[in-house]
């Protein structure tokens, strides 16, 4: 496809915006570590929610329903949807404790609540571990929906795409640190939530589709609208719903889900004027996440079987395509092939924001774990704030460098999602704990993340006869196990910095009655334990959340 003029206008009208407002933030952001990174702790709710929104609406998401739409159904989506439960908790019991504790980063967090060697280790170790390995592996994945989309609808080679991709959002990215992400994500959730919809309306008037109603007759998506798995079937009901509410969404580390928050959720909720503020946001994200904005994407997914039934018809259709990447998650950009000028500016104009959205936001996490946690922490710990800017726009160009060739190498967005679900699965539940027993240590993390990671090996270069869901329980089982077991066998935190950890962040419960009641009388909290309140209103609000979303489908179905 070629854009016409007016085309070209629109998506360059929306590129000179999002870099004026990153180069006007960026004198801003060059002050200090804590500006490039937190825009000085002052940001509000609305806004830091529609960031969140926006980051985690990304170019590879839409081709990732898709795939589990044409693969499984709209049940598919469970594994994912069962995310919500993790996101609640976040905002009903976590979100307040992540303010109180005053960090610049969520690493930060481990020299606080633990002590000694082993939590400086630890800190240094995941800083490398998530802010390199683990954020380069997610934006890998988000770079290859932009080499199909690229592929797809302009034919230009995957090594143009990143090309074109990569200096963009890298330009964006390091002049206007945190402050520049934040501001243009509102912007960005607009132009991208827009064109989801564009793209699903021009999907379902497709000639070959013929309208809303004639969608769900078509005999090729028949058996594949249930909300809910054949729970006769429990070689489909087992993977696809029970394992997800039962065990994957509080013991799996997954970006932007992760149990306890972190990452640049926590990021966001550290960057709040206060409390009540990291509330706010963390809730509008989880509502707008699971609330608004499936169904768009689902319903192009459903369009995309009678338009293009099988991957031979997809190859079919795109004979230049590399054959290696033409998996069910190319359907979502081929759909796209079929919009008219003007609409079709628009939503490459939404795709691009998806994918500058995500990638700035996972630059700017990144490079506050390797600026912060790795160079100021270990390397330089006297570097000038003028020092720290300038190492963290160093590191943003080299996160994106690494993701650009990793990206290269993968096949569809499915196979990254799934391989991040392994090496994450069952450090969730110690990232849950930690706030509320003091017997949880470095130890303990250290051996979750180093088991979970070592069981995801073993599964991936062997031949386990194991299927997916059969690997994440073994996996979250094993790494339960050991880390449990370490916990009990080694000793805790120092009773100062324990004690330290109460009066800073007053977790509460029955977890820390040890170390309280060891504190002098006047140190001692006297506020309420907060989470069997915050486990009522997780359930409510999860359950609200569920209605909408679903509501949303009936009336779809009609």
């Amino acid at each position: 496809m070629r854009l016409s003029m007016l085309d070209l206008a629109i998506v360059g009208g929306y590129l000179l915006v999002t870099l004026g407002i990153g180069l006007a933030a960026a004198r801003r952001a060059g002050r200090d570590e804590s500006e490039f990174f937190l825009s000085g702790r002052s940001m509000p709710w609305w806004l830091l929610g529609l960031s969140m929104v926006a980051t985690t609406f990304s170019t590879d998401t839409p081709n990732l329903v898709t795939d589990i739409v044409r693969t499984h159904g709209v049940a598919g989506n469970w594994v994912w949807w069962a995310f919500l439960l993790t996101g609640m908790l976040t905002v009903f019991v976590y979100a307040r404790l992540w303010r109180r504790s005053g960090v610049l980063t969520d690493l930060e967090f481990y020299e606080i609540r633990y002590s000694g060697r082993p939590a400086a280790f630890l800190r240094g170790f995941r800083a490398v571990y998530l802010g390199l390995f683990f954020n380069v592996m997610i934006m890998a994945a988000v770079t290859l929906a932009a080499i199909k989309i690229g592929g797809v609808l302009f034919g230009w080679s995957p090594l143009a795409t990143v090309f074109v991709a990569s200096v963009v959002t890298v330009a964006f990215s390091a002049a206007g640190g945190f402050r520049g992400v934040v501001l243009t994500d509102a912007l960005l959730f607009v132009v991208a939530m827009t064109g989801s919809v564009a793209a699903a309306v021009v999907a379902v008037r497709h000639p070959a589709v013929g309208g809303l109603d004639a969608l769900f007759r078509a005999p090729e998506v028949q058996g594949r609208l249930s909300f809910l798995p054949d729970f006769s079937d429990l070689d489909v009901a087992i993977p696809l719903f029970f394992v997800p509410l039962a065990v994957q969404w509080w013991a799996a580390w997954y970006p932007g889900s992760e149990p306890g928050g972190g990452g640049y959720i926590a990021q966001r909720m550290l960057a709040a004027r206060d409390e009540r503020h990291a509330v706010g946001a963390t809730f509008l994200f989880n509502a707008a996440h699971y609330a608004l904005r499936p169904w768009p994407w689902i319903v192009v997914a459903l369009a995309s079987l009678v338009v293009f039934p099988d991957l031979e018809a997809l190859r079919a259709a795109f004979p230049n395509v590399d054959p290696r990447v033409v998996r069910h998650d190319l359907a979502y950009p081929s759909m796209l092939t079929f919009l008219p000028t003007g609409l079709l500016g628009l939503v490459v104009a939404s795709l691009a924001a998806a994918y500058m959205s995500t990638i700035s936001s996972h630059l700017n996490w990144g490079s506050s774990y390797l600026t912060h946690d790795v160079w100021r922490r270990f390397l330089r710990p006297d570097a000038s704030e003028r020092e720290l800017v300038t190492v963290a726009r160093v590191a943003t160009v080299l996160l994106m460098a690494f993701a650009a060739l990793l990206a290269l190498a993968l096949d569809n967005a499915l196979q990254a999602f799934r391989i991040l679900l392994q090496i994450g699965a069952g450090t969730g539940l110690l990232f849950l704990l930690r706030w509320f027993w003091w017997r949880v240590n470095a130890w303990s993390e250290l051996t979750a993340m180093g088991v979970s990671f070592l069981v995801a090996v073993v599964f991936a270069w062997g031949d386990s006869g194991l299927e997916a869901w059969q690997e994440l329980v073994v996996g979250v089982a094993v790494t339960t196990v050991g880390w449990v077991a370490v916990t009990l066998v080694t000793p805790p935190a120092s009773p100062e910095t324990l004690a330290r950890f109460v009066r800073l962040i007053r977790p509460g419960g029955p977890g820390w009655r040890p170390i309280e009641e060891a504190l002098p009388p006047g140190e001692r909290s006297q506020e309420a334990w907060s989470v069997p309140r915050g486990l009522l209103l997780t359930l409510l609000s999860t359950l609200a959340i569920y209605a909408v979303l679903f509501g949303v489908g009936w009336m779809l179905y009609r």
